[in-house]
């Protein structure tokens, strides 16, 4: 059964996103909204929170500009058959939620964690005692909720508690600024790592991007 508070927390988390990533407010229309980003491989996105096959043929029709995205809350199979072959599909996501509470935390031995806000958006770094990048993560406070968004973790550092170290400093850094419900847009990845620390799963989400060239774009 469809998840009724998918257009809620869509909202929700397009909210933090713009303030996360300097985007442009968000334009409402008729299917959901549009967000100018601003940058040359992602130009613009249009986000869906309840996608029908009309409403994306139409975008689809109407769209010439390369480096315009889809973020289309449904499983790729599904809005796949809906796109020319121009779209390309990056790897899905999934919209999830999080009572926030306070995190103990424990740097492990070997790392140094860092914290600063600067322009509403909040930022966690994890560096090695030599001060090299090891994780990061941010979030973008609007009201009672928080975005988590970019965590990243570099790959010569994985599987060594650091992405919970960042997330579980970020949901602590946002429940003592006032935010009792965390939203985050996850990778296949993360999912597990974000399932661990108590997130919720509401919905896949499809991401594409218009790239009529044939040449490979990276995605945000």
């Amino acid at each position: 059964m469809p998840d009724s508070r998918i257009s809620e927390f869509v909202r929700m988390w397009i909210n933090g996103w713009v303030i996360s990533r300097g985007s442009s407010d968000p334009i409402d229309e008729p299917w959901g909204w549009t967000i100018d980003v601003g940058q040359p491989e992602h130009v613009a996105r249009h986000v869906l929170p309840e996608p029908s096959e009309a409403d994306v043929r139409e975008i689809v029709a109407a769209t010439s500009a390369p480096g315009t995205w889809l973020k289309l809350f449904a499983e790729d199979q599904t809005v796949l058959p809906w796109v020319g072959p121009d779209w390309r599909c990056d790897s899905p996501g999934f919209l999830m939620t999080c009572r926030l509470a306070p995190e103990r935390t424990e740097v492990p031995a070997g790392y140094t964690l860092t914290g600063w806000t600067r322009g509403g958006v909040g930022r966690v770094l994890v560096r090695t005692s030599a001060g090299h990048f090891a994780a990061r993560g941010q979030i973008a406070q609007g009201g009672t909720h928080v975005v988590v968004d970019q965590v990243e973790t570099a790959a010569e550092h994985r599987r060594r508690g650091l992405g919970g170290l960042v997330m579980r400093t970020l949901q602590s850094t946002a429940y003592e600024a006032g935010a009792r419900t965390g939203l985050l847009v996850g990778t296949p990845e993360g999912q597990a790592l974000y399932d661990s620390l108590g997130w919720t799963t509401h919905s896949p989400m499809a991401s594409l991007w218009y790239e009529p060239s044939g040449a490979a774009q990276r995605a945000e």
